[in-house]
């Protein structure tokens, strides 16, 4: 599929066909796909998490309000990120660049991190939504739907995954065969709103 065809025709599917499954091939496929969004320093934070557990997405849909998705779709996949994923040895990452690429990243990474919090959890947010939305886009393009989903109780399900201390969950992605056809786009954003440039308007005019 092309890829501008594959952002018109991604939508967020609630209704998902719980008899289909998705082949481990495809699968992979899928997730090598995300594995190749971007990510600051290349540090890669992202955790794919495929709960195949039948009986543990049950427990995590009552902790997300009882949404079908979670148990019905092919794959429920939790993306979470490695937040210290800077201050563990991360030297293999760059293992591919000239010498002096390396030693500039290894001088860089620590100090741009160390003691901002803030920046750490944010940097981890957004390379999880880059692969999220590279997953989405993935899963259209071999003819799959997909959900991205926040409704959950996220301090529950991260006892459920035994998620590591210093790791968080940003969202759950769904994907599968859809049981129902989209209804159209609810609305947009007009372009004056949405776009603009140089600056913001002056908000006293």
């Amino acid at each position: 599929m092309d890829v501008f065809e594959a952002i018109r025709e991604r939508r967020s599917t609630k209704t998902f066909d719980p008899n289909h499954t998705m082949s481990e091939e495809e699968t992979r496929k899928l997730l090598h796909a995300a594995r190749l969004s971007p990510t600051a320093f290349n540090l890669q934070h992202w955790r794919f998490l495929i709960v195949e557990d039948p009986e543990l997405r049950k427990q995590i849909r009552a902790l997300s309000w009882g949404q079908s998705q979670v148990t019905d779709a092919s794959l429920l996949i939790i993306l979470c990120a490695d937040m210290h994923v800077w201050a563990k040895d991360f030297t293999q990452l760059w293992q591919n660049a000239p010498e002096k690429v390396q030693a500039s990243m290894l001088r860089t990474i620590p100090g741009f991190y160390e003691g901002n919090p803030q920046l750490i959890r944010d940097e981890a947010m957004r390379s999880c939504g880059i692969a999220a939305q590279t997953l989405m886009l993935a899963a259209k393009g071999m003819g799959y739907d997909s959900c991205p989903m926040d409704g959950f109780q996220f301090e529950e399900v991260a006892k459920l995954i035994r998620l590591p201390e210093d790791h968080l969950i940003s969202m759950f992605v769904t994907v599968g065969k859809s049981l129902e056809p989209h209804l159209p786009r609810p609305g947009r954003v007009s372009d004056e709103v949405a776009i603009l440039r140089d600056r913001f308007p002056d908000q006293q005019d």
